[in-house]
């Protein structure tokens, strides 16, 4: 019988521990039913409230299992809602056996991202906050999970926020001076609204060039770029710890472009070994070239390795060079040299990349956007801002403060959050 009406929001359920071997298995359920659930799975009594209870797990008259029982009543639980965390012996029979129980009680396995997206809904997350959770989930490097970690305390909201409501002051004044134009207002108030509304474009318009937040949560990339047969292979190898790329004397060895993920110093990087760059008619090799150039040119940083006999004239100032094979021959003065086959000034190269992605991704004081929609979001306000501060009549100024307030409020979820829901929470792994 079901425990509840099917007028109220349904019980989720869903295993919030990974797949495969394990001792422990968390079932995890939320919604206004959870009560009437529990109770029937331990006999009839709930556990006091946010304690361990040792419980076996009944139902139709048969023990499921003996696990230990949460009882998280709302609205001081994750969601906001009543709910419950049931920990299980892992097996997948056990599983499977609970899972049908809770199914013929009523429940529901959750969505993708369910979780989170009614904690939204009762409040107790935003939108930013929610996104956070998501990464935190999927963070690798401990850049990723400190950066995830700040905007799941609420840095970032606390900025969008501290900006809608600077926004909301200004707007106030710019409704005073169009609802009041016959009275004698001090001339300060025109020109305070004009002062806060510049230093808001300045404020915001540095955050929009911020990219330090997007480049640790997605990686930066390394490309390892240089003519034929110069140790790019051998770097990549040398430097990833494994033979990734095929090493041989012959030239043109690489024709296409060979990726392996390195961290270092705590931040997600992508070494890609490039074909080398030559002048060639075999149609392979000039496909390889041409998407070694694609890659440099969306490189965040740009390893160009120079041979013994070449040159390093002809370099973009944003390249790094680095002389190879300094066991034939040493690297010219202030130039950083390697050898793949002796090891020689590895470590210095290791050194020299952590200090340029460290001033790549360094805190800066402000928490840093993270996300496409972050960065469409605060283009959005910049770009209504810009028209405001250009509009000759007060309505119009009024109306795009409006429209910029409003892009930030979207950031937050303050505003129009229907729309966004799915498309946000659809990323998230089913148990959260």
């Amino acid at each position: 019988m079901n425990p509840f009406s099917s007028s109220d929001p349904q019980v989720i359920f869903a295993l919030a521990t990974g797949a495969g071997r394990a001792a422990i298995a968390i079932m995890r359920a939320s919604g206004p039913g959870s009560a009437s659930v529990l109770q029937s799975l331990c006999g009839g009594s709930l556990p006091e409230p946010r304690r361990a209870s040792l419980r076996s797990l009944r139902h139709q008259g048969e023990v499921m299992d003996h696990a230990v029982v949460l009882w998280l009543p709302g609205p001081k639980s994750y969601t906001g809602e009543d709910g419950f965390e049931l920990h299980l012996h892992a097996g997948p029979a056990v599983i499977a056996c609970v899972a049908d129980a809770l199914t013929d009680l009523g429940a529901r396995p959750a969505e993708p991202g369910e979780f989170t997206k009614r904690a939204v809904q009762k409040g107790r997350l935003d939108l930013l906050q929610a996104e956070a959770i998501a990464d935190l989930v999927d963070s690798e490097t401990e850049s990723q999970r400190k950066q995830a970690l700040q905007q799941a305390d609420g840095a970032l909201s606390r900025l969008y926020d501290g900006w809608a409501q600077r926004l909301r002051l200004v707007l106030a004044h710019q409704e005073a001076l169009i609802d009041f134009p016959d009275e004698d207002l001090p001339p300060e108030v025109e020109h305070t609204l004009l002062a806060e509304m510049s230093a808001l474009h300045s404020e915001i318009s540095a955050h929009l060039q911020d990219n330090r937040g997007e480049l640790m949560r997605q990686g930066l990339t390394v490309v390892i770029a240089g003519s034929t047969n110069v140790g790019k292979s051998s770097l990549l190898n040398a430097l990833s710890g494994y033979d990734a790329a095929i090493v041989t004397h012959r030239a043109g060895t690489t024709r296409d472009a060979i990726a392996v993920d390195w961290v270092l110093d705590g931040v997600r990087l992508r070494l890609i070994d490039t074909a080398g760059l030559r002048e060639t008619e075999d149609e392979i090799e000039a496909e390889g070239i041409r998407r070694a150039l694609f890659h440099v040119k969306q490189a965040d940083v740009i390893l160009h390795l120079i041979g013994p006999d070449e040159a390093a004239d002809a370099l973009a100032s944003d390249e790094i060079a680095v002389r190879t094979k300094i066991d034939i021959a040493p690297a010219p003065p202030n130039m950083l040299g390697i050898s793949t086959q002796t090891g020689e000034g590895l470590s210095e190269l290791r050194a020299f990349l952590t200090q340029r992605v460290s001033a790549m991704t360094a805190n800066a004081g402000a928490p840093p956007l993270t996300r496409a929609r972050h960065r469409a979001g605060i283009q959005e306000a910049v770009t209504h801002l810009d028209l405001a501060r250009g509009a000759t009549w007060p309505e119009l100024r009024g109306e795009e403060l409006r429209l910029s307030m409003q892009a930030l409020g979207r950031l937050t979820g303050r505003v129009d959050v229907e729309s966004l829901l799915d498309a946000i929470f659809g990323q998230f792994c089913i148990g959260k």
